[in-house]
């Protein structure tokens, strides 16, 4: 089942009711400031460069985004729109300026050649392997000639351990959609879709397992 299949539409924690306890669950569980922030060191974007955050949630990457270079262009967009509300109001309250979109992550709204800067977290792994192939591709499609993706997600386990802590991600999320992630697949996906200088350029513990970052360039 994908995601990108609007009558089909999984919620960031699989039912719409525990959408409100999103931010508390992923904060307590994900080292989510610690990788988060990493994730946005690694982007170096600069003053006036376009960044779009992919299924975006509550907004809590692209807010910290547009705090840490206040002069960027930031854009959220989601397929959910009750967690897009939960963004906006987040910004309101953050008293910074980020446009939120309802979109799913194979038929973005954006023109080719459109942004600097890429950032997605905790979203592949919600995918079968044709949707990360269709978003990879559609990805590809919008960013500029030289521009980058960033991604946190699931990774390839560290150790024994953490290949069991995962088992929980992935009796939540699907097995079909995390095996990917747990066999490490993202940079094959990703080279797939024509990127280069694809690498995993960082891990982290978690209760859950390994958080993986990675980076590509169009």
């Amino acid at each position: 089942m994908s995601p990108t299949e609007k009558s089909e539409y999984i919620p960031a924690l699989r039912v719409n009711w525990l959408t409100p306890y999103y931010d508390s669950i992923v904060a307590a569980t994900t080292r989510e400031r610690t990788f988060k922030h990493a994730l946005i060191r690694q982007t170096s974007v600069g003053a006036g460069e376009r960044v779009l955050d992919l299924a975006c949630g509550t907004g809590t990457l692209a807010v910290w985004l547009k705090q840490a270079v206040p002069t960027a262009l930031v854009t959220g967009v989601d397929g959910d729109q009750a967690i897009l509300s939960i963004a906006r109001n987040k910004a309101r309250s953050a008293n910074v300026t980020v446009q939120f979109d309802h979109a799913l992550s194979d038929n973005l709204p954006y023109p080719d050649a459109y942004f600097d800067r890429i950032v997605s977290s905790l979203f592949f792994h919600h995918l079968n392997w044709e949707a990360k192939e269709r978003t990879a591709f559609e990805l590809f499609r919008i960013l500029k000639p030289g521009a980058e993706l960033h991604v946190a997600d699931w990774g390839y386990p560290k150790n024994p351990l953490m290949r069991c802590l995962f088992y929980s991600i992935q009796l939540l999320d699907g097995f079909e959609n995390t095996g990917d992630n747990v066999a490490g697949r993202l940079p094959e996906l990703f080279r797939s879709a024509h990127f280069s200088e694809v690498k995993q350029t960082q891990t982290f513990s978690t209760i859950f397992g390994t958080m993986a970052l990675y980076k590509a360039v169009k």
